[in-house]
């Protein structure tokens, strides 16, 4: 258990801040040339391709590519590459400047690790003009020099650059179909695609603050693969006063679940909810038995309150250091802070025990008033969240009333 538990944790952030990606490496392939490459300028054609949720944190929201095919070429222009190997790739991501390449992938790799998702492929109905256009653009946006771009997990990723090439190559023509009246935001969406990972969705809602609260508009929802399939599926394009639909066939090359390739559910057992009641137990059990004894169990709060200091620590890297997006404004900041590590240490002085019990006292009090104003701010909340504040404010008000009282010298636990 111990292991899992920590595969789920390390998993918590990167799965916040991560969207689709490939490792795939793909070699660099030249258009065609010279004259038969002239005779074929009139058959080249242009798909969008939609690969559906796999099982790794990189993925589960699913991946779009661009399929260009004229004559012997067939390549897919893929936007999600990156690198682990980098250098410094960890503290970079942290810090929100991942940078993401564009690189055609010929016809032969295109599924190389995706055997198991479900493939959409929508060819597009563009006039051979526009959709030359695309093909050059998006060579010209392969080369080295051009690949390289800064990766944002919501607006600037492997499924908003086809859209922006869609919509630049269909024009002012192009029309999405009308949204419904339902109001859905980033966090809705990411968490849908999330409902059966807890941890995943543990970590969205711990690090993303109420910027992803926000209703959007249909653009906006195309962040997600297979939002920006649906829409184009109904979108329509108009060229010369003709109004047709975008999409001139559909097919499925990889017949798998429309769920995609998704683990099973995260064990009851392991799940955020259940270890924050566990904590909250423990915490009422122990703050129960320092209350008959009148002495405080500091290994408890040493415990506890270095894991909310930790997490804090985290939080406040993020909203004010990381160029990430949605990360700030997070009023998560308001009971996971770096202050709580004073609260792990300064109870162990008895110089310090004073300000250890007015520092508990202002905890208490923020964090209690958080928990009251909470459906009047903003920000959604995970339900882990509620016993985990619940234990904060229990030892800190244990705390307030216990550290006035004499100690007992060396029985002190």
């Amino acid at each position: 258990m111990q292991r899992l538990l920590k595969k789920y944790c390390l998993t918590t952030v990167l799965c916040a801040l991560c969207a689709t990606g490939t490792l795939e490496a793909v070699p660099q392939l030249p258009l065609p040339a010279g004259p038969d490459a002239r005779q074929e300028e009139d058959s080249v054609r242009v798909s969008l391709v939609t690969f559906y949720p796999g099982s790794e944190p990189h993925n589960i929201w699913g991946h779009s590519e661009i399929r260009v095919q004229q004559g012997p070429v067939d390549l897919y222009f893929n936007y999600g590459i990156f690198d682990f190997q980098a250098p410094a790739f960890m503290w970079r991501f942290m810090l929100g400047e991942t940078d993401y390449i564009c690189a055609p992938v010929p016809q032969a790799y295109a599924t190389l690790g995706m055997e198991q998702r479900r493939m959409v492929e929508q060819e597009l109905n563009l006039p051979q003009d526009r959709a030359l256009m695309v093909r050059d653009f998006l060579w010209n946006n392969a080369q080295p020099e051009n690949r390289t771009y800064r990766y944002k997990f919501l607006s600037d990723n492997c499924s908003t650059r086809p859209r922006d090439i869609i919509e630049m190559a269909a024009g002012d023509g192009l029309q999405y179909p009308t949204m419904d009246d339902t109001a859905v935001t980033y966090r809705d969406i990411l968490s849908h695609y999330c409902r059966n990972y807890a941890w995943e969705r543990f970590g969205i809602d711990l690090v993303l603050g109420w910027d992803v609260d926000t209703v959007l508009d249909q653009r906006a929802t195309m962040f997600i693969p297979m939002l920006l399939m649906d829409a184009v599926a109904d979108a329509t394009i108009t060229t010369d006063s003709v109004s047709m639909p975008l999409v001139k066939a559909t097919t499925v090359p990889i017949d798998k679940s429309t769920e995609g390739n998704v683990r099973p559910p995260t064990p009851w057992y392991i799940s955020p909810l259940t270890i924050a009641l566990l904590v909250l137990a423990l915490t009422l059990i122990v703050s129960g038995r320092d209350w008959r004894r009148r002495d405080v169990s500091r290994w408890l709060d040493t415990m506890l309150f270095t894991a909310g200091g930790l997490a804090g620590c985290i939080l406040f890297f993020l909203i004010f250091f990381s160029t990430h997006e949605a990360t700030s404004p997070n009023i998560n900041i308001t009971w996971l802070h770096p202050l709580l590590l004073l609260l792990a240490v300064l109870p162990w002085f008895r110089k310090t025990r004073n300000a250890a019990r007015w520092l508990h006292a202002l905890n208490a009090l923020v964090v209690a008033l958080l928990m009251l104003a909470w459906p009047w701010q903003p920000q959604v909340g995970n339900i882990a969240f509620f016993p985990l504040m619940t234990a904060l404010v229990t030892r800190s008000l244990t705390n307030v009333f216990l550290l006035s009282q004499p100690t007992r010298g060396p029985t002190l636990s």
